[in-house]
């Protein structure tokens, strides 16, 4: 396979299998198939597919109108239904896909017969509970028991990790058969093991995936590549095609950093993001670091929102249940602590991927993901001489982004970091010695 063949084969796949999975949910709705609606963190897709549930993402469904700028249209008939500007974006233009019978700028969303979730997000359980309204569904929320302080997650084989995982699975046992009754599909432990076996091999290779944008230049984008990515590991969690994609992306990143092909021609900075991109002007938001020679190398983003695929779990497939348990255990766990307890990971991102500096960005829509960004910025700057960028925006809300503000401040950002290196060169110059005759 030749250079032109393998690198951009991950966007071109990508782009494809996100194309084909909406084209799917538009045959389920059309089908009038009961569909389960689920969140980023904790989807828990491997036990839904035993079940052959359409699988409907309504986080991605919204940034997907709002990369597509029909986000407005959305917010603004679920404001004039009621709901408040201060409620999440993504809630609300779900609720005008519901309003509008499913009908999405990629297709059209299948209704639910029941809603999963954890408590990851708080967002998720009022969220879930306007399905339950609207359409008389039953909502199951899982109890994900989180870090209890910074730094000090426990692990198996400790008695509080085991009394976690315990309670984990004894509500998946309670969930299995409500799922068996909307299904009308009897639970198959062998093809739970299939389902988990290709979760194995999605996390293996998206693991491999964020270590090879070590490698200087940097392979692939964070912000831009890794929604991509994001969407991949999501909607085909659990499914033959989602591993074979995240091999196949892995060979084709290596490929790029053997052959030291860089994501930009020219990488000046290395950069790490927190929080969620700038959806209502998505491409534009990454011309404005990308044009000063700036990539993301890693973010929290890549964290939370891939539902702790990132962490490389590997389910134990002779205990599938009990290993489901303790995945999502680790995984939700991990996910929750990029948002709550992100200040000694970002202290790692820059060590480990040589990072000149760090883009905050809190937004209007999501207060989980926001709240506390500055004290965590001030908090990394005690462990980390590291310039940081703190700007604000929104994920879905056109109405609060403004372009101009935004590029004045990225502009100042590398200004001040390009100023700075060179001072660093400079005074890393050997000094001229004068030698008297």
């Amino acid at each position: 396979m030749n250079q032109s063949e393998i690198v951009g084969r991950g966007n071109r796949d990508g782009a494809r299998l996100f194309r084909e999975w909406f084209e799917g949910l538009t045959r389920a709705a059309e089908q009038n198939r009961p569909a389960a609606y689920v969140f980023v963190m904790g989807s828990l897709a491997e036990l839904l597919r035993v079940f052959d549930f359409p699988i409907v993402f309504p986080e991605i469904n919204s940034l997907q109108a709002a990369v597509r700028r029909v986000a407005h249209e959305y917010l603004n008939q679920a404001e004039d239904y009621g709901y408040s500007p201060d409620i999440c974006g993504y809630v609300k233009a779900d609720v005008a896909v519901q309003l509008r019978g499913g009908e999405h700028p990629m297709g059209r969303i299948p209704k639910p017969r029941i809603a999963v979730l954890t408590n990851a997000c708080n967002t998720y359980i009022k969220w879930a509970e306007i399905w339950e309204r609207m359409y008389r569904i039953p909502t199951f929320t899982l109890d994900v028991p989180g870090s209890r302080q910074a730094g000090g997650p426990t692990w198996p084989g400790q008695r509080d990790f085991e009394n976690d995982r315990r309670y984990v699975l004894s509500q998946l046992r309670e969930l299995i058969p409500r799922l068996e009754e909307i299904s009308g599909i009897r639970f198959d432990i062998d093809r739970l093991r299939e389902t988990m076996k290709h979760a194995n091999d999605m996390s293996l290779a998206w693991k491999r995936v964020l270590d090879l944008n070590r490698s200087q230049p940097s392979v692939f984008n964070a912000l831009s590549d890794g929604t991509i990515y994001l969407g991949v590991s999501n909607g085909f969690r659990g499914s033959a095609e989602g591993a074979r994609y995240f091999n196949d992306l892995a060979d084709e990143l290596a490929f790029k950093a053997d052959h030291r092909i860089g994501t930009l021609t020219d990488e000046r900075h290395r950069l790490i993001f927190v929080g969620v991109p700038c959806y209502p002007i998505f491409r534009r938001f990454s011309e404005l670091f990308t044009e000063w020679g700036g990539t993301f190398v890693n973010s929290t983003y890549l964290w939370f929102a891939s539902g702790g695929t990132n962490a490389g779990y590997q389910y134990d497939l002779s205990h599938p249940l009990e290993s489901l348990a303790e995945g999502l255990l680790i995984n939700v766990r991990d996910a929750m602590d990029s948002m709550f307890f992100q200040t000694q990971i970002l202290a790692d991102m820059i060590d480990n991927y040589h990072a000149d500096g760090v883009v905050f960005h809190p937004i209007k829509s999501c207060r989980t993901v926001s709240t506390g960004l500055a004290d965590n910025r001030r908090a990394l700057m005690k462990l980390r001489d590291v310039p940081t960028l703190f700007i604000e925006s929104d994920m879905m809300d056109r109405r609060v982004v403004s372009e101009a503000q935004l590029k004045n401040r990225v502009d100042a950002f590398f200004e001040g970091l390009v100023a700075r290196k060179t001072t660093s060169a400079i005074s890393h110059q050997p000094s001229a010695v004068s030698v008297s005759p």
